[in-house]
């Protein structure tokens, strides 16, 4: 797969980055600290640092540095909140990295129209937290605290996505600095339109190497009158992927469904101070009316009674389900910190929901034999689940051998007409998967690549190589 940066750049030139800082003052970074912090990943890749970091305040700070650069033809990195883990805010070419935290404005919120507009900057927790009084919520949760750009941009989903959708759903309208220093808007707020291109799904996911997401106008939920979730193990994997599936082939509207395999709960008791069964594990959250949630529950524990699942262990307390939730999103951190000095090499995919028990137990089986340390973990409820492996940085066989199991992963889920990435983006990790998984399709990305960015400015090297 390829992992390595494109040849490497000059220095930029000293005037270029006088007019940088006389623009942008005290936004304009050069130490070599900023530059580390936006030039390294959450996973496994190299570090890869820009030559300078600009805070963006505002679509106009965004602007006017995408012309400074497009002027001096040096490449420009959107930077969010730094969660991705396929390297898709690794600065390959040097370059600058925009970070648009700052930008964290709530602009707007119609409760009516169920929707809201954000900078790209907002995070999805304070989101939540600002929309709670008005009995709203935003459902996509990938598990870090991410921005919302950085969430549009690399199409995250998460643990709702099984009954709430992904970013591709959640998003209606788009507001993008193009590499020739153009804002658009890519929709308006109406909740269906038949008005040209649909710009919007073309910029959702696209990693910001087409334009910067500086603003998001997006698709809201009101809060379930009733919560429950509850915690099922099971005697065997096969069990608690057969009960899923059933559970999704009768049309009990989950609202969440976590997989966490023996490895990963052991890793989760430890990180996060919790007393479960060491067994293959399902987390669940039924959303709906007293009575609907009653009969999700129902349903799903004849099912998982017939699958060889334990009695459901309730967490009803808003207390309760967000330890729970939280163990949960902190999985990646308690599996990775079971060996010590480890890296995480954490990667995904997705398949048909009929294919997935077949999926999760053959990577199950190659992993039993591999010396990698590795958890099993995912969204069962819409076919993504990931692999965690806790990686000796020292050991370069180690690396060779997680290349393989990867590979064969990301084979079978293909061979299932299923895809490479569930959520994750492409980034530097899955290039070749991408062409193996839609072919000449990418010589179609290609061409809107240079057509929207002929001098290869926005986000270099990331999805595919031009």
């Amino acid at each position: 797969m390829r992992h390595d940066p494109l040849p490497p750049r000059a220095p930029l030139d000293p005037a270029f980055l006088a007019r940088l800082v006389d623009r942008f003052g005290v936004q304009a970074h050069l130490t070599d600290a900023m530059r580390e912090q936006h030039g390294r990943s959450e996973a496994h890749f190299t570090p890869m640092l820009p030559d300078a970091v600009v805070f963006a305040r505002s679509t106009e700070d965004v602007v006017d540095l995408v012309r400074l650069c497009g002027q001096a033809d040096v490449p420009i990195v959107p930077f969010g909140a730094g969660t991705s883990i396929e390297g898709n805010t690794l600065a390959v070419r040097g370059g600058v990295s925009v970070d648009l935290s700052e930008m964290n404005a709530i602009l707007e919120v119609n409760a009516e129209d169920f929707d809201c507009t954000v900078q790209a900057g907002c995070r999805r927790e304070e989101l939540n937290l600002h929309l709670r009084d008005q009995g709203l919520f935003f459902p996509i949760d990938p598990g870090a605290n991410a921005t919302i750009g950085g969430m549009a941009s690399t199409r995250a989903s998460g643990t709702n996505a099984v009954r709430y959708g992904t970013m591709r759903e959640a998003v209606l309208s788009l507001t993008v600095v193009t590499p020739d220093a153009q804002v658009i808007r890519t929709a308006r707020r109406a909740r269906k339109s038949a008005a040209g291109y649909d710009l919007t799904r073309l910029y959702v996911g696209s990693e910001g190497t087409l334009g910067i997401i500086t603003e998001v106008t997006l698709r809201l939920h009101p809060i379930p009158e009733t919560i429950s979730s509850a915690v099922c193990g099971f005697d065997t994997l096969q069990g608690a992927v057969d009960t899923v599936v059933q559970s999704i082939q009768l049309g009990v509207p989950l609202a969440r469904v976590e997989i966490l395999d023996e490895a990963q709960i052991r890793a989760v008791n430890r990180w996060s101070k919790l007393d479960l069964a060491e067994v293959v594990t399902l987390f669940f959250e039924f959303h709906g009316s007293p009575a609907g949630v009653a009969e999700q529950i129902e349903n799903v524990g004849a099912l998982a009674a017939a699958n060889g699942g334990s009695d459901f262990s309730w967490s009803n307390r808003p207390e309760e389900r967000a330890r729970l939730w939280k163990a949960r999103h902190e999985a990646y951190y308690a599996a990775v910190n079971m060996r010590p000095g480890a890296v995480g090499w954490t990667t995904d995919v997705c398949v048909p929901i009929s294919r997935l028990p077949e999926c999760i137990l053959e990577t199950r089986a190659d992993l039993e034999q591999s010396s990698v340390p590795a958890t099993i973990l995912g969204h069962v409820g819409d076919g993504n689940f990931h692999v965690i492996f806790s990686v000796d940085p020292a050991a370069p066989h180690e690396m060779e051998e997680v290349e393989r199991i990867n590979r064969r992963l990301v084979e079978r889920a293909l061979l299932m007409d299923g895809t490479c990435t569930g959520e994750h983006g492409i980034g530097l990790g899955k290039q070749d998967w991408l062409v193996a998984e839609l072919g000449d399709a990418v010589d179609v990305m290609r061409t809107l690549k240079r057509a929207l960015d002929p001098k290869d400015l926005f986000n270099p090297g990331k999805i595919f190589a031009l």
